[in-house]
């Protein structure tokens, strides 16, 4: 059957529409997938380096597990300021300055040799990467409209399982076969040749990041155009909060703060201590942890591809995040059963992984559903900073339960226990605003 003239003038603009987004993905996604992959690695390879370093610097678990929350601290403290800047600056420069001086910083955790340095550059290294996470959330809003964000987002936190997927095995590597090299530890060499990609990539950032879409030199006139249209458009249709206040108060963003809180505790039990759970299952040898640990990161990959393709497809959020805490929460509790088994440990968390970790880009599609420009910076800092105590708390926990019971059961418990608890708070998000 012929095209009416309308359908015929439609579909080559909706084509030219589709090739300019596919110009932007390729421009924009792989290289900010690359930046989280680094700021995640640097962010947990401490539970790498932790196989080592307690017996080196004469650590117990319950000072690790302080030394890791830490960061967060520094962390929850400067999260809103620094988006706040980067709305301000741009997201080029603000960018490539939070890479460049965390890598810095965790670089120089190599030199520690007493328990107050350790704890000192976490907190450091927290303040230093405040803003990267909801920055370029923030950013990545100004480019997609709402209806293309969840699988935008499931393509740049990718970086998240595959900092472990690539980095379990090169972390697990490089103790093994550095250690006593040049006089230094093998955790010492983990600390120094993980930092290096991470400056290198925030030189990078001041080349390649255009801070908007008018300032991007691969995109002709008229494609700035169409997508600046799309996003007013959008923002037409879907009128949210402008302001800081209307970031602030929303209580909408502080129940995202406790539904991010809960994927947290989940997410940061397996990136901090998942190669201590392996160990007490059995396994001695860092290499060998490094590629079982890559296995739950690889599970997380596809369920981030999957279920945030699925939620874009359907236009529907709260039961692709609901679903999969359920399946989490269950997978995080049946493994405090087979703590002494190698295979179920693995396959265990990998399904945790994969429920948990999948539904991350489908939760952070959410706030730009109701909030835009200032109040958009301001909430999704906001957010990232009340989920982010998450880490002190999963870490601190983690490391006394360890101590005294020398079992991750009773922590595990309550991280699954919250989990279910946060379903409450999704279904409590209007299904009108957030199922765009």
């Amino acid at each position: 059957m012929p095209l009416s003239n309308v359908q015929a003038a439609v579909l080559p603009a909706a084509d030219s529409i589709d090739a300019a987004y596919r110009k932007v993905i390729w421009r924009l996604i792989p290289f900010l997938c690359f930046c989280y992959l680094a700021s995640y690695l640097d962010r947990i390879n401490v539970g790498f380096a932790k196989l080592q370093m307690l017996d080196h610097l004469h650590l117990s678990e319950t000072a690790y597990g302080l030394g890791a929350g830490l960061f967060f601290v520094g962390y929850i403290l400067f999260e809103v300021p620094s988006n706040l800047v980067l709305e301000k600056v741009g997201a080029r420069l603000w960018i490539a300055r939070i890479m460049i001086s965390w890598g810095l910083l965790s670089g120089l955790t190599m030199f520690v040799t007493q328990q107050w340095q350790f704890h000192t550059l976490r907190f450091l290294l927290g303040a230093a990467e405040a803003g990267f996470l909801p920055g370029v959330l923030y950013y990545l809003s100004q480019w997609f409209p709402s209806w293309r964000r969840s699988r935008i987002i499931a393509l740049f936190m990718i970086g998240l399982p595959l900092s472990s997927l690539v980095g379990s095995p090169i972390s697990g590597w490089i103790m093994g076969h550095f250690n006593g090299a040049s006089g230094l530890a093998g955790w010492q060499w983990l600390f120094l040749l993980e930092a290096v990609p991470t400056v290198v990539l925030g030189f990078v950032c001041i080349a390649v990041l255009p801070d908007n879409i008018g300032k991007a030199p691969w995109l002709s006139a008229d494609e700035k155009q169409r997508l600046q249209g799309i996003l007013a458009d959008d923002e037409q249709q879907n009128p949210g909060g402008h302001s800081f206040r209307d970031g602030f108060f929303d209580i909408r963003v502080w129940m995202l703060g406790g539904i991010d809180f809960s994927i947290l505790l989940s997410a940061y039990a397996m990136g901090f201590w998942l190669p201590t759970f392996i160990r007490n299952a059995g396994v001695n040898d860092p290499q060998q942890i490094g590629l079982l640990v890559a296995l739950p990161s690889l599970a997380g990959l596809v369920g981030m591809l999957a279920i945030g393709a699925s939620s874009d497809k359907h236009r529907e959020r709260r039961w692709h995040i609901v679903v999969p805490f359920l399946v989490g929460a269950a997978a995080m509790f049946l493994s405090t059963f087979v703590t002494h088994n190698v295979a179920m440990t693995v396959l265990l968390f990998s399904l945790a992984s994969l429920a948990i970790i999948g539904a991350v880009p489908v939760f952070f599609s959410l706030p730009a559903t109701f909030l835009k420009g200032t109040a958009a910076a301001t909430g999704f800092a906001l957010a990232c900073s009340v989920a982010n105590i998450a880490g002190l708390v999963s870490n601190s926990l983690m490391g006394v339960v360890m101590d005294h019971f020398h079992s991750p059961q009773i922590a595990l418990w309550i991280f699954a226990g919250c989990l279910l608890l946060s379903c409450l708070l999704v279904l409590g998000l209007p299904a009108k605003t957030v199922n765009r």
